[in-house]
């Protein structure tokens, strides 16, 4: 399973990430993902509102963004820790 793959290391073990300092545990990744988010879509609600006039359809606009960004954002960072270009 993908998730398995980023989440565990090498040998197939999971990683206490408190032996690699410039890695990031996935409970961090999420609380940033989640954080984010909240500005994310607040800013696309504000958009959409300003776009369609219509607020209902501001905020079934910004939930759907909501989920997928928020799923995007937590593999994107996944698969950028593995890459030690720049650490």
């Amino acid at each position: 399973m993908l998730a398995d793959q980023l989440v565990l290391n090498k040998e197939g073990q999971k990683d206490s990430f408190a032996k690699d300092k410039n890695s990031e545990s996935p409970k961090r990744s999420i609380a940033k993902s989640i954080s984010w988010r909240i500005v994310g879509t607040l800013d696309t609600i504000i958009i959409s509102w300003i776009i369609t006039g219509t607020l209902s359809l501001a905020f079934s606009i910004g939930l759907v963004e909501l989920v997928t960004k928020m799923v995007l954002y937590f593999f994107h960072e996944r698969i950028w820790n593995t890459i030690s270009w720049g650490k």
